[in-house]
């Protein structure tokens, strides 16, 4: 074997070896169990609850909009809704770490806040941590950081994010 050809193999074997991702740990789970036929989440509790019927499947700790008590009525009041909505979209690229979407607000809870004059908000979401190194400090340091949102530990979003499918319903309550 030549120089060039022999210079071109080791390359390549660099290259094929630097893809080995044996130890590359995804932050998306897969998930085998039981169906999770909705969420619940007890904001009296600081709970995320998701069930199977009736049966808990999972239980974790949450931290709430940094005005947590009551419904959400306009954008930038800091609460975190309450009723009945669904889980209606993923991001894997936000500014936390994975989020699923709630599907806030409704018809009513924009009538709401239009008769206000003012903007229901949105962007509600279950989330983990901050990307940003700075915020997840300020994360750490406060109890109901977010701007609405319901937030979680990353190892818990992950397991969320593989668990819960797009279109369940999520109850969120006082």
């Amino acid at each position: 074997m030549d120089r060039r050809a022999f210079g071109l193999s080791a390359v390549a074997s660099l290259a094929v070896a630097g893809c080995d991702r044996s130890n590359y740990v995804s932050r998306f789970k897969t998930y085998h169990g039981p169906e999770v036929t909705s969420v619940v989440v007890n904001k009296g509790a600081r709970k995320v609850y998701l069930l199977n019927g009736e049966g808990i499947l999972r239980e974790y700790k949450m931290d709430l909009g940094f005005a947590p008590l009551g419904h959400k009525r306009v954008e930038g009041d800091g609460k975190t809704p309450e009723g009945l909505y669904r889980i209606d979209r993923r991001n894997p690229n936000s500014s936390f770490h994975l989020s699923l979407g709630i599907s806030y607000p409704n018809a009513a809870d924009r009538a709401y806040a239009h008769a206000l004059g003012k903007r229901p908000g949105g962007e509600i979401f279950i989330h983990g941590e901050p990307n940003s190194e700075k915020e997840r400090k300020r994360a750490a340091r406060v109890s109901d950081w977010t701007a609405g949102c319901i937030a979680v530990r990353n190892e818990e979003i992950e397991e969320i994010y593989a668990m819960v499918r797009d279109g369940t319903p999520i109850a969120l309550r006082a």
